[in-house]
């Protein structure tokens, strides 16, 4: 195996832009001697409120915490079901489990590697309280038939937008096109994710599209009541200083991350149409390659990862060519969640997860990247 030369992330071009910013912006925090919340944090919050359009968003330590966290604001626990996907990253589900609930999973479209919303109604039994759909890859869920069905069945929504900061909702999906209540939709269209369902979960880890240089994460929400809950668990569920009235968690987002992200938002929005040309481009260079199907490229998809399907169980194959040849690939995620040890056994299969947890593969992308490199990438199996 060559050494990797193509990495499947490279963050340092990103730096280089906005290395005078993020040291001044440092800076500022370490003479302020203000180091956990306090105004920087403040300030990132208002200013990532006005970008995604909601009225309060909750810094914390990480995106998992901002899921249990949301959970736990909603009253969700022990006893209570979420209906989820099975192809995300193990937070989505272990938040669940975390608070006493028991996730169910829903099976998910080969198109958008989403939650199937045709699917979701059939799962909802009388303990279910709540949907968390995940806006996979950078990729808007099905959101206005989703808030359909939970209005319709009094269900809450917290969006699992770990993977797409900034993704905005267009109602593109042809699924959602043909059974969307029009309404719904309509409201829903052009707004950013984390704005459409009663709460969000965003996760700033650093490979992420807005990433910290540490962990960190966020809540976002249009109820004042819910904005209130989350503040309190975030420190230990007190609102006045020794005046515990729940149990909470240490779960606060530091200023020097704070700060890197303020500096960050302000650059993030051009980042995600570099992503999107950087897979444009991907898309044509696959688009005669055999077996491999691209995904599509709807509005508001931001790209956190470019993930292909390569067809005729040759994914393996590909990866390992890929690495001999130098060059970063991923699979995301080779074990859907219901399949892990900790679920193993406890629920029916899910056929669409399954197959394309064997097909998926994602690509080299971060808005840098140069088209001659992307060549180099579809070239080297």
């Amino acid at each position: 195996m060559s050494a990797i030369q193509i990495p499947i992330l490279d963050l340092k071009p990103q730096y280089w832009t906005i290395k005078a910013e993020i040291q001044a912006a440092i800076n500022k925090v370490l003479d302020s001697g203000q180091f956990v919340l306090g105004p920087t944090v403040q300030q990132f919050e208002t200013d990532v409120a006005q970008y995604l359009g909601v009225k309060h968003a909750i810094g914390v330590n990480s995106g998992t915490d901002a899921l249990m966290i949301s959970l736990r604001a909603l009253g969700i626990g022990s006893g209570d079901e979420v209906i989820t996907t099975p192809f995300s990253f193990f937070a989505t589900a272990e938040s669940i489990s975390c608070v006493g609930a028991k996730p169910v999973f829903v099976d998910i479209q080969r198109s958008s590697f989403n939650i199937d919303p045709a699917l979701i109604e059939a799962a909802i039994t009388p303990q279910t309280k709540a949907i968390m759909p995940v806006h996979l890859y950078g990729n808007p869920a099905a959101i206005a038939r989703i808030k359909a069905i939970a209005i319709k069945h009094k269900l809450k929504i917290i969006e699992d937008c770990a993977q797409a900061f900034g993704a905005i909702y267009h109602g593109t999906c042809t699924d959602c096109k043909q059974n969307c209540d029009d309404a719904i939709r309509t409201d829903l269209i052009g707004k950013k994710i984390g704005a459409l369902g009663d709460m969000g979960a965003f996760s700033f880890f650093p490979t992420k599209n807005l990433g910290a240089y540490g962990d960190g994460g966020l809540v976002t929400t249009d109820d004042d009541d819910l904005a209130a809950l989350a503040r309190m668990l975030r420190v230990h569920g007190e609102k006045k200083r020794y005046h515990n009235e729940m149990l909470g968690y240490n779960s606060r987002l530091d200023a020097i991350q704070a700060a890197v992200l303020g500096v960050k938002l302000r650059h993030v929005a051009q980042w995600n149409q570099k992503r999107r040309a950087v897979a444009q481009i991907y898309n044509e260079l696959l688009s005669e390659v055999d077996q491999v199907v691209t995904p599509e490229i709807v509005d508001g998809h931001v790209f956190h990862q470019y993930t292909i399907r390569i067809l005729g169980g040759k994914r393996d194959t590909v990866k390992q060519s890929m690495a001999d040849a130098g060059v970063g690939a991923m699979i995301y995620y080779p074990i859907p969640q219901d399949k892990l040890p900790i679920y193993a056994g406890q629920y029916p299969d899910n056929a669409v997860s399954n197959k394309l947890s064997q097909e998926v593969l994602s690509l080299p992308i971060w808005p840098e990247l140069a088209v001659e490199t992307q060549q180099t990438v579809v070239r080297c199996p």
